[in-house]
C-alpha cells in the first residue's frame, strides 16, 4: 500500500525522508516534488527500477528519463565530458530549471534506456528534492503523469495518475511554477536548446554566447497526421510533462540532417551553423 507524508509537519517531513530512502534502496518508486513539477523517481543505478518507472508511464526505452543529482559533484562522477560550456551554465542556473545534455560516464554500471552514451542531468532547486538525492544518490526522475495527461503539480494529482504503482508519496503542497527546466544540448561545440523553459535564451547567451534556438520538428501524430513534437518529459504540455529530457544522444543521430537544413527550423537558428538538435 502506498504512504504519503504531509512534509509541512516536521515529523512527517522526517518520516517521509527516511521511508522514501527506503524504498529507492529497494528498487521501488517515489514522488517528489520539485522545483518545476511533482516527478516519479527511482534509483538511477537500478535498471529494474528505471524499467518500472518507464512501465508506470507508459513510456519505452526510447524516452529514458533524465538524472537529477543532489549536487554538482554528484553530477560530475556521471558526466564525462561537460563540452566547452557546462561547468559555466551549471555555476551560473543549478541548482535551478536547467538541465544539461551531456556525454555520460562509459563505465556507469546503469540502463536508463536507449540514451546512445548521453545522459540529461540536472539539479533542482527544492529542499525536499535534494533532501531525498543526497541520501540516495542520482534518481531518474520524470514527471508524475502517465503518459499523455498532464504532469502533476500536487501530489493528490500524481496519486490519482499513478495509485499503488508508487511506494511513497512525498507532499511538499502544490507547485509554485509549472513551466518546465530548460534543456540544453552540450555534446555539440555549439550549445543548443532541445526544450524552452524556465531559463530564456537570452539567459544561456549571457553565459556562452551563441546558443541554438530550438527547433520545431514535425511528427507523426497518434492519428497519423503530422504534429509539433513537444518535450517528452521532465517537460509538459500534451500529456507529456515538463521535467522530461529528450532521448539523449539522439541529437547526434540527427545531426546531419539539421545541419543540411531541417525545414521545420525555427526563425531563430535558421541561418546559423549546423542544427545539431534532436527537437
Amino acid at each position: 500500500m502506498s504512504r504519503s507524508y504531509d512534509c509541512a509537519d516536521d515529523t512527517r517531513r522526517k518520516d517521509g525522508i527516511a521511508d522514501a530512502a527506503s524504498a529507492v534502496r529497494r528498487g521501488e518508486l517515489v514522488v517528489l516534488p520539485t522545483d518545476t513539477v511533482y516527478g516519479i523517481g527511482a534509483d538511477a543505478f537500478s535498471p529494474a527500477a528505471v524499467a518500472g518507472l518507464l512501465k508506470t508511464k507508459g513510456r519505452g526505452r526510447d524516452m529514458p528519463p533524465p538524472v537529477l543529482v543532489g549536487s554538482v559533484r554528484a553530477a560530475q562522477a556521471l558526466i564525462e565530458d561537460f563540452g566547452r560550456y557546462g561547468r559555466d551554465l551549471i555555476d551560473e542556473f543549478w541548482p535551478g530549471p536547467l538541465t544539461i545534455v551531456c556525454a555520460a560516464t562509459p563505465s556507469l554500471s546503469w540502463d536508463l534506456g536507449d540514451t546512445k552514451g548521453t545522459a540529461a542531468v540536472r539539479m533542482p532547486m527544492h529542499p525536499l528534492a535534494l533532501e531525498l538525492l543526497k541520501e540516495v544518490g542520482p534518481m531518474a526522475v520524470s514527471s508524475a503523469n502517465v503518459s499523455g495527461r498532464p504532469a502533476a503539480t500536487t501530489a493528490e494529482e500524481a496519486a490519482e495518475q499513478l495509485g499503488e504503482s508508487v511506494s511513497v508519496y512525498l507532499d511538499g503542497g502544490p507547485c509554485q511554477d509549472d513551466v518546465p527546466s530548460t534543456i540544453v544540448d552540450l555534446t555539440y561545440a555549439v550549445p543548443r536548446v532541445l526544450r524552452t523553459g524556465a531559463i530564456p535564451i537570452e539567459r544561456l547567451r549571457a553565459v556562452c554566447g551563441t546558443v541554438l534556438g530550438e527547433t520545431k520538428r514535425r511528427a507523426s501524430g497518434p492519428d497519423g497526421g503530422a504534429e509539433s513534437a513537444k518535450e517528452p518529459g521532465e517537460a509538459e504540455g500534451e500529456g507529456e510533462s515538463a521535467e522530461e529530457a529528450p532521448p539523449p544522444g539522439e541529437t547526434q543521430d540527427r545531426a546531419t540532417e539539421n545541419a543540411a537544413g531541417d525545414a521545420g527550423e525555427t526563425e531563430e537558428a535558421a541561418g546559423r551553423a549546423g542544427d545539431p538538435s534532436r527537437e
